[in-house]
């Protein structure tokens, strides 16, 4: 068995929307559905696979727009970070993910990549229900804490 490190960027986009009745203010969640192993998660991917000089900020931006079809900005420079592993083929690959809070800017999930069969947004309460694995559930809570913090 070969080991391998990756080093991935994505975002927890969250999405205002203000209630016209009671100008109450509720957050909605970008989770995306894998095409392959049909897991649900937030969107992120591999830093530099297309530009080996990408900077992880911007790496997290491009994923978030090309799985989640969605264009957001960072709102806590801080990443929330994973690490987990996993097997692919002979390889036993140590995974990093820096996931950033971002605040979505405009664009429809349904414009999503080839890679996610499924991107919506959805409630705190159907995130915690939906998410597929146990370092996104904590990711999440993690997301939940700095938006907490910020207002």
């Amino acid at each position: 068995m070969k080991f391998k490190t990756e080093d991935s960027a994505g975002g927890i986009v969250y999405k205002q929307i203000k209630s016209q009745k009671s100008k109450v203010k509720s957050f909605f969640w970008l989770i995306t559905q894998h095409s392959q192993h049909k897991g649900w998660g937030f969107p992120k991917g591999l830093i530099g696979d297309k530009d080996s000089s990408e900077k992880m900020h911007d790496a997290a931006l491009r994923e978030v727009m090309e799985e989640g079809g969605v264009k957001a900005k960072i709102v806590n420079d801080k990443p929330i970070e994973v690490k987990y592993k996993y097997r692919f083929k002979e390889n036993l690959v140590d995974k990093t993910v820096c996931y950033f809070l971002m605040e979505y800017l405009s664009g429809d999930p349904k414009n999503h990549d080839w890679e996610m069969m499924d991107a919506k947004f959805v409630s705190a309460d159907e995130v915690k229900r939906t998410l597929t694995f146990k370092s996104d559930q904590e990711a999440f809570e993690k997301a939940l804490d700095l938006l907490k913090n910020s207002f």
